[in-house]
């Protein structure tokens, strides 16, 4: 069985969500996995904004837009009167929940029962527009399945129980429709995953079931080698390791969910980014395996805040070093970057809420520097210590340009920069122009290595024989 995520511009229309009904029409066993129709969230913050401020007639305007929308839409994507009248009459239930809560208290389950609308209406949509198309599906409530733990993270026990039993009360029914981002939390309230979710709930879902594969599509055809939106002639990456594509995700890669990779690596389940507009693309494949291309991809991770600790020696310095970190997880505050030497320590962190008090405290020990408006570039590959001439490269290309931090080492798959955000562009256009022109004479360095060390295990094989 497969799972297949379709992400909200892809079910954006009419036309749209019928090409994904057309996409997943075939008789291979699959789970699909909608988020909300483009846009709907945005709608239903607003509604939730304006009833948390009791601006009521704001609200009613927006719920009477949204709730025309839905209508239209049914009316269009919909030709058989009968099913025609149960969609409205869904659409028309969905909003009576939205309506009641203008008149109601308001409590933040609320806001999250208000935002879960925009999965359950395209979900049922969906499921109406194939059972008119004769095609045998059943709509399944994430809420039945999906939960996070008092901690915040997924139930993997818990969903696997109980999406196992569902599946198994349909035997002989090929495919199940249900919702992303949306699920239960441990007190049974309406929760989700934030925003991006829907491509952890195809990853958690594949990982349950134990899938084939998990297909995330998307209106891109793949993961790019850079950022298409900013900078000129990016293509796309025909396969990452699992450990590339996360830091990729991780550091601002737009098409994939930061953590969607981690459940579909423990199981060993290949991910493939497709394009819902493109399907004859060949998009992305994200697996185990890794080649020995050096550079694949850059990605820019915006709203860093770069903190720079000089110890004022108040501290010895293992003291010092302790201190710095045990501040921030105290306060729960996560390190994008971090570089440091006996009595410095640089930080980058996307995470602002708790840094007036982590500041305030490290004050007594450490001259500190603020700045915000900072991006983290990361140039993400298979980067080996072996394989030499790359990190000069990167720095090159850089030269015209203040870094703040540079990160190398952690891990051998990434080289990262703290850059101003007004540099950013630049930043990625030159590393651009400079790393994926000279990529081809890299992977022949690579290969030559591959060959000599061959050579050189084949001589030692002689040798002792």
């Amino acid at each position: 069985m497969k799972v297949c995520k379709f992400g909200g511009t892809s079910v954006g229309s009419v036309e749209r969500m019928k090409n994904v009904a057309n996409l997943i029409s075939d008789d291979h066993p699959k789970i699909v996995v909608l988020s909300a129709t483009a846009g709907t969230t945005d709608h239903l913050e607003k509604i939730v904004s304006y009833i948390f401020n009791r601006e009521i007639d704001e609200a009613h305007n927006e719920i009477t837009k949204l709730e025309f929308y839905f209508v239209d839409f049914a009316n269009k994507l919909l030709k058989d009167d009968c099913i025609k009248r149960q969609a409205i009459d869904y659409i028309l239930d969905r909003f009576r929940l939205l309506w009641n809560f203008t008149r109601n208290s308001f409590t933040v389950a609320d806001e999250k029962e208000i935002v879960a609308q925009g999965e359950l209406i395209s979900t049922a949509l969906m499921s109406f527009y194939l059972k008119e198309q004769k095609k045998s599906n059943v709509l399944l409530s994430a809420f039945d399945f999906m939960r996070i733990g008092p901690d915040g993270e997924p139930d993997m026990e818990y969903i696997e129980k109980h999406l196992s039993e569902l599946i198994k009360k349909y035997k002989g029914i090929p495919l199940f429709i249900t919702q992303g981002f949306i699920c239960k939390n441990a007190y049974n309230e309406t929760d989700n995953l934030k925003r991006g979710g829907s491509d952890y709930t195809a990853s958690l879902i594949g990982a349950a079931i134990n899938a084939e594969e998990i297909q995330i599509w998307t209106d891109i055809d793949g993961m790019h080698n850079n950022d298409p939106r900013i900078v000129k002639n990016t293509t796309p990456i025909k396969k990452l390791s699992f450990e590339e594509a996360e830091r990729l995700a991780y550091f601002g890669a737009k098409i994939l969910h930061p953590f969607c990779i981690a459940p579909a690596r423990q199981k060993d389940i290949p991910v493939r980014l497709l394009s819902s507009i493109e399907p004859q693309a060949e998009g992305t494949l994200i697996s185990k395996s890794q080649d020995d291309r050096i550079i694949k991809a850059i990605a820019a991770k915006d709203s860093i805040f770069y903190l720079k600790f000089e110890s004022n020696h108040a501290l010895r310095p293992y003291l010092f070093t302790s201190k710095v970190f045990d501040t921030f997880a105290r306060y729960q505050t996560s390190l994008c970057l971090l570089t440091s030497s006996s009595t410095d320590i640089s930080i980058a962190t996307d995470n602002n809420e708790a840094l007036p008090r982590i500041i305030r405290e490290l004050s007594k020990y450490a001259n500190v520097t603020v700045e915000d408006h900072m991006s983290i570039i990361s140039v993400v590959g298979n980067m080996k210590w072996q394989y030499t001439g790359f990190e000069a490269k990167i720095m090159e290309a850089l030269k015209d340009i203040p870094l703040r931090m540079i990160s190398y080492g952690s891990t051998n798959n990434d080289v990262s920069v703290v850059v101003k955000t007004s540099d950013k562009k630049k930043a990625l256009q030159a590393l651009s122009n400079s790393l994926f022109e000279d990529v081809k004479c890299w992977e022949l360095k690579a290969e030559n290595l591959k060959i000599r060390d061959r050579e050189l295990k084949a001589e030692s094989i002689f040798r002792s024989s």
